[in-house]
């Protein structure tokens, strides 16, 4: 994971998703600042911002720190704050992050991950040769219990998550990929390898 920068809510976003949102938490009598009552599904609206979600952050997974193709079906609108815990949460453009669907369904609703929004610069560390990700080693106990949890939660060192990461600096490394191609298609390989000085 890399830190990722927050950006501005679109123009059409208050219309389309927090309005209609908020209109229907009061119908049901939700709460905004409690969880819906169990069993309580609430109206998606954050689902018609995917395209903005996507748009705005380049088609990056703010959680796996690659790009995915938007025409595959692969990204979904993930609530940092999950929706279960405070229903007003769902609609706000502030707690939304793009994430693919692998990484959204490991999160689910857990509140142990960190938040790539307040994420410090180098806290994920990176092995390019083996794709193994693991705390910065200066980083104080809590924080890398912090950064360890997350690792573990989304399974960031899945075997195929590890090799994904060597195969983008090889190929790299062996000319198929230029720097400003790798910083676009696999951010946190690129952030690694020019931290490490091997760009």
């Amino acid at each position: 994971m890399i830190p990722v920068k927050a950006q501005p809510e679109p123009a059409s976003f208050d219309a389309k998703v927090r309005q209609k949102g908020l209109a229907y938490l009061r119908k049901k009598g939700i709460a905004l600042n409690q969880p819906p009552p169990p069993g309580t599904k609430i109206a998606p609206y954050w689902r018609t911002c995917l395209d903005d979600l996507y748009t705005s952050y380049h088609g990056t997974c703010a959680y796996l720190a690659v790009f995915f193709e938007r025409c595959t079906g692969a990204g979904s609108v993930d609530h940092f704050v999950a929706k279960s815990t405070q229903a007003g949460l769902a609609y706000e453009w502030s707690n939304l992050r793009l994430a693919c669907m692998a990484m959204n369904t490991k999160k689910n609703r857990y509140d142990d991950v960190l938040d790539p929004f307040t994420l410090e610069k180098g806290w994920f560390h990176l092995e390019l040769l083996t794709g193994r990700v693991f705390p910065n080693p200066v980083l104080p106990l809590n924080d890398k219990f912090q950064v360890q949890a997350t690792i573990d939660r989304l399974e960031l060192n899945d075997p195929k998550n590890k090799e994904m990461r060597t195969r983008h600096y090889n190929w790299y490394i062996e000319g198929c990929y230029i720097a400003d191609y790798l910083q676009k298609i696999s951010p946190f390989v690129w952030f690694e390898a020019h931290r490490q000085g091997l760009l």
